[in-house]
């Protein structure tokens, strides 16, 4: 999505990504990296008596694997301006498979490029939404991606 000069992109442009399955490591790779130990995310026994009657993966852990799964092309993208509304709608779970979809709502122009501003839907294989936000990143224009390729 990310890959293209700020003056290239439009209003209402979608684009979606490959699919990547949360595995059992990435629950206790993210675990140990963050510190939390939450036991819904890595106790089986006690999450089997939970809402969701197994283990889910942390809401954060599937945000953060959504970033390696969208195309931001060095160069263009100069940095990572914010993330607002992030809602967990629904319980990611082991052997799910993940993936991206965003729809740009809003450019606004910035010295070096702009901001394009994106509704990030996170969608597991059955279709449904499980994360969504609003995502927004600072990309180069034309003029900044010369700049930097020189």
């Amino acid at each position: 999505m990310f890959d293209k000069p700020f003056e290239d992109y439009t209003v209402g442009e979608a684009w979606s990504s490959r699919g990547r399955t949360i595995t059992e490591a990435d629950l206790v790779m993210f675990s140990a990296f963050s510190g939390d130990w939450y036991p819904l995310h890595t106790d089986k026994e006690w999450a089997h008596k939970g809402p969701f009657g197994q283990r889910i993966a942390h809401g954060m852990l599937v945000l953060t694997v959504s970033t390696g799964l969208i195309t931001m092309k060095p160069g263009v993208v100069l940095a990572f301006y914010g993330i607002d509304r992030v809602r967990f709608v629904a319980p990611t779970y082991i052997g799910d498979t993940i993936s991206a979809e965003l729809q740009v709502n809003d450019l606004s122009v910035k010295e070096h490029g702009g901001v394009v501003d994106t509704q990030l839907t996170i969608k597991k294989q059955t279709g449904d939404p499980v994360v969504l936000a609003t995502l927004r990143i600072l990309v180069a224009n034309r003029e900044e991606m010369r700049h930097l390729s020189s």
